[in-house]
């Protein structure tokens, strides 16, 4: 730790001004807040790796994904949905880790809070003393003015009447100067004696202002080192989950490398063929001339109607009756 700063910068001239210690004060209450935000950030932050972990557990262990794959692609589907199973899990424990960076942070602050209150009781006892006892001086002060006055104008006025008043009227005067200047040594002894007292005090409230600046130094030395070492570790466990999310995600890797397209598609064969014999073919049957083995229906037969030759020409009888309806011959003549 640095040689402390706080002593030698936060004075004032004016005796009743707390304006340093003031400013000391209010920087360390800020201090105090900040570490009270990064706690309730921190706090945030697990609420939300918690949410994230639980839905990211829902996804990996009710939403389908692939379950009709087989064989290779399967087993790394099957690694796939485990290591996001294992990568939500992750998340849980972070939101549990952080959790508790939290309570330790509480506890620190509590912890300093404590240690505080001591030195602010000293020195609002030492601040209000330290005010009394001013206003004490103050008021002797004013008062042995006041007498040193009141001695001036009896020792005035016993002069101004030496000739002019009979002897009763003199010792009237003397007797008024003997006890203005009784009083005068009176209120200068009080006086001196509060000017005494507020100097101890003033030196009391110094040596107590310099304990209090040391040890307000040190509390402030030790809220922005346990601070910082906070926030790197946060930062830490961030990276270490994003370090063994992805040697997760690398056993997937790992199990597509392992994937084969010929292996699934020749395992698909094995498990689901049919046959190896396709359906012959459609023939085409005559319906006037049924025959074995005719041309093959379809498209087949399509193309072997081009090649059927001409319809049989009718072989006309010698009988001439033969093409006559009612004395009408059909043969032209």
């Amino acid at each position: 730790m640095t040689p402390s700063l706080f002593k030698g910068n936060f004075w004032s001239p004016d005796i009743l001004s707390t304006i340093g210690y003031d400013s000391i004060i209010l920087h360390l209450n800020n201090g105090r807040k900040n570490c009270k935000e990064f706690e309730d950030f921190l706090k945030e932050r697990a609420s939300i790796e918690e949410r994230y972990g639980k839905d990211l557990l829902n996804l990996s262990r009710k939403k389908p994904c692939g379950q009709s794959e087989i064989n290779t692609l399967k087993r790394a589907l099957e690694v796939f949905k485990q290591q996001v199973d294992n990568v939500a899990q992750c998340h849980i424990q972070l939101a549990q880790t952080l959790r508790e960076e939290a309570r330790k942070l509480e506890e620190f602050r509590e912890k300093q809070k404590l240690q505080r209150k001591k030195t602010e009781l000293i020195m609002d006892a030492i601040h209000k003393q330290r005010s009394v006892q001013f206003k004490k001086t103050m008021d002797a002060k004013k008062n042995y003015e006041q007498k040193c006055r009141d001695k001036d104008d009896a020792e005035q006025a016993v002069h101004r009447s030496a000739n002019s008043v009979n002897p009763k009227q003199q010792e009237k005067l003397f007797v008024k100067l003997a006890t203005a200047k009784t009083a005068a040594e009176d209120s200068d002894k009080a006086y001196m004696l509060h000017i005494n007292t507020l100097d101890k005090v003033r030196e009391e409230w110094q040596s107590e202002h310099i304990k209090a600046c040391e040890v307000l130094e040190a509390q402030e030395y030790e809220r922005i080192n346990f601070f910082r070492n906070a926030l790197w570790l946060h930062v830490n466990q961030l990276s270490k989950q994003c370090v063994t999310s992805d040697e997760m995600y690398e056993e997937v890797r790992k199990s597509l490398e392992m994937c084969s397209i010929e292996k699934d598609i020749e395992y698909f064969v094995n498990q689901r063929k049919t046959g190896q014999t396709p359906p012959a073919p459609i023939m085409y049957e005559n319906y006037y001339c049924p025959q074995k083995n005719a041309a093959p229906s379809g498209k087949a037969m399509g193309q072997n109607l081009a090649r059927r030759g001409p319809l049989p020409i009718p072989k006309i009888p010698d009988d001439p009756d033969y093409s006559l309806v009612d004395d009408y011959s059909l043969i032209y003549q």
